[in-house]
């Protein structure tokens, strides 16, 4: 009964460090998300910043400012695949990470569920399996 207890403890710290490994895979990958989020925000940032100045320009800095605002709008397309894929493996480790806590949970209900068990098995047995043998004679 006890190897049973052992092993099922056993289980029980594999499973919780397996958790925990879901856990940080997930939160690397939300960290992903958030860093490409915050850099499609810049890049609106600095295509918005593009305005052209009151006044006279010449043709070569229009066409520069054309230019950098094009470039800008093909980062940021090529961005949105990258968030998109990246927000798809972030959903995919969070669903790992909670089967994860659910077989860590199991397994550590299967645990208590064998420790109370050998602790009643071992309570039976000290209260009322062995009988005691009485004196049978007269005066010692």
């Amino acid at each position: 009964m006890k190897d049973v207890i052992r092993r099922r403890e056993r289980v029980a710290r594999v499973r919780r460090v397996q958790h925990l490994q879901a856990a940080a895979q997930a939160a690397q990958a939300e960290g992903r998300v958030a860093s490409l989020e915050n850099s499609d925000a810049r890049l609106v940032q600095l295509r918005t910043s593009l305005d052209l100045a009151p006044g006279l320009l010449s043709g070569a800095a229009l066409s520069n400012v054309g230019e950098l605002a094009m470039r800008l709008d093909q980062a940021r397309e090529g961005l949105t695949d990258a968030i998109r894929s990246a927000r798809a493996s972030a959903l995919h480790l969070a669903a790992l990470r909670l089967e994860a806590r659910i077989r860590q949970e199991s397994a550590e209900r299967l645990g208590e569920q064998a420790q109370a068990a050998f602790d009643e098995a071992r309570e039976r047995r000290a209260s009322g399996g062995r009988r005691r043998r009485g004196f049978i004679g007269g005066d010692a």
